[in-house]
């Protein structure tokens, strides 16, 4: 297998991994918790370095992972004082919590090769290098990710209903034992896992954008749920695979190219459906 086709699956294992819950994110009205996860991670990896002082330790990606659930927490904390809004309680957390890894890795982690521009940007390209030492004829990001959507799939299917509820009407599933909270932390929890993957192998700009609008271009097209995951998930790894391939072709960034290409994707629907919208009156 070639390396840019390599290259390609990661990137459209990194869409259809994001895609699944970013469609929860954006029809909870909280797509901006994306960025914030995708950008404190910094502040896992960091903690958790300083306890294992191994860059290779499986405890890296838990710690990351654990800053993800940490800020859904506090926003929540802070939204539940009914002071704040919960787009300002977002835009409390996420900057303090990502200033603070950035802050810690520069003051002490400067004898150690952790490149903080890597972490902040991401180098999609040289994803394939990574491999697992029991299955080495697949990058590790195929691989994990794809486990990944996997999960994400079957706990879609499995509490469909339950998750459609809490969705569109808490207070409605809380009222059927549902546990609406439960399901919320669930879901952020499997967002910062699939975030934290994904940032892993191609950094946070990819990842923000693939958790964001492939889902918000699919809920301009429909309104039914599974529909729209579906939907997601085609608009995410097409975004993927297409962004790569220009970027192969033109020699730029990859993670750039991509977020351009799932962003063209969103404004040539939203284009097709307001002219459609215009034409029907």
């Amino acid at each position: 297998m070639s390396y840019q086709l390599e290259v390609i699956l990661v990137l459209a294992a990194v869409g259809a991994a994001c895609a699944v819950p970013g469609v929860f994110l954006v029809l909870r009205r909280v797509a901006l918790v994306a960025d914030a996860i995708s950008h404190v991670l910094l502040f896992g990896i960091v903690l958790a370095y300083f306890v294992t002082r191994d860059l290779g330790s499986p405890w890296l990606f838990f710690g990351a992972t654990a800053s993800g659930v940490l800020t859904v927490a506090l926003v929540e904390l802070l939204r539940r004082s009914d002071r704040l809004a919960e787009d300002a309680a977002i835009g409390l957390v996420f900057p303090a919590l990502f200033a603070a890894g950035t802050l810690l890795a520069s003051l002490f982690l400067r004898s150690t090769h952790l490149d903080v521009d890597s972490v902040l940007l991401g180098f999609a390209e040289f994803s394939p290098t990574d491999r697992l030492a029991w299955f080495d004829h697949l990058p590790r990001a195929v691989v994990v990710l794809s486990a990944i959507f996997a999960v994400e799939i079957a706990l879609v299917v499995l509490f469909f209903k339950e998750l459609k509820l809490a969705t569109f009407d808490a207070a409605l599933a809380s009222t059927f034992g549902f546990a609406p909270m439960l399901l919320h932390y669930g879901l952020m929890t499997m967002t910062s896992l699939t975030a934290v993957a994904a940032f892993d192998a191609v950094g946070p700009v990819v990842v923000v954008a693939l958790l964001v609008v492939p889902a918000a271009t699919a809920f301009l097209l429909t309104n039914d749920l599974a529909a729209m995951i579906a939907l997601s998930i085609g608009f995410g790894v097409s975004g993927g695979v297409l962004g790569t391939l220009a970027a192969l072709a033109l020699d730029t960034n990859i993670a750039g190219t991509v977020a351009t290409a799932v962003g063209l994707q969103f404004a040539a629907v939203f284009a097709g459906v307001t002219g459609l919208g215009k034409s029907s009156r």
